[in-house]
């Protein structure tokens, strides 16, 4: 399971250490990590082991014509990255575009229990302040599941 967030530096080449908690993860479940397009502004990694878990859900819950969809705007725009010896990875150069970067090269890598959502930093800031009112309103229920 994913959780934190962590902030990284994305060196020269697009490369990010990623962080020990989530590289143990990581490496557990293999050498290779899946990006895609996120739903708002992030960019998701995800194991190939969990990936496979969504080609199949696509598979099982998808008519033909979903499946063709997700298979046109999803995958085919998904790109794969090997976790180097040192615990680094490579953001794809046509995917690093989804996340605006600024100057400093920082990103906002983010645990979500089965991947991981990875933000340009003002854009992790914004999203979580655009949703502070919805936080507030379910804050006692999520307060309860624990």
């Amino acid at each position: 399971m994913f959780a934190g967030q962590y902030h990284c530096k994305l060196d020269e080449k697009g490369r990010f250490l990623i962080p020990t908690p989530l590289r143990e993860q990581m490496e557990s479940e293999g050498d290779r990590v899946i990006f895609v397009k996120g739903q708002d502004l992030p960019l998701a990694a995800y194991s190939v082991q969990e990936w496979e878990k969504v080609l199949t859900r696509v598979k099982d819950t998808f008519d033909e014509d979903q499946s063709r969809l997700f298979m046109h705007f999803v995958v085919a725009e998904a790109a794969s990255a090997e976790i180097d010896k040192t615990g680094r990875i490579l953001i794809p150069g046509r995917l690093r575009k989804v996340i605006p970067l600024e100057d400093d090269l920082e990103i906002v890598v983010v645990g979500m229990f089965h991947r991981l959502e990875i933000w340009n930093p003002s854009e992790w800031r914004r999203y979580l302040k655009q949703h502070d009112e919805q936080l507030e309103e379910n804050l006692g229920k999520m307060i309860d599941l624990l």
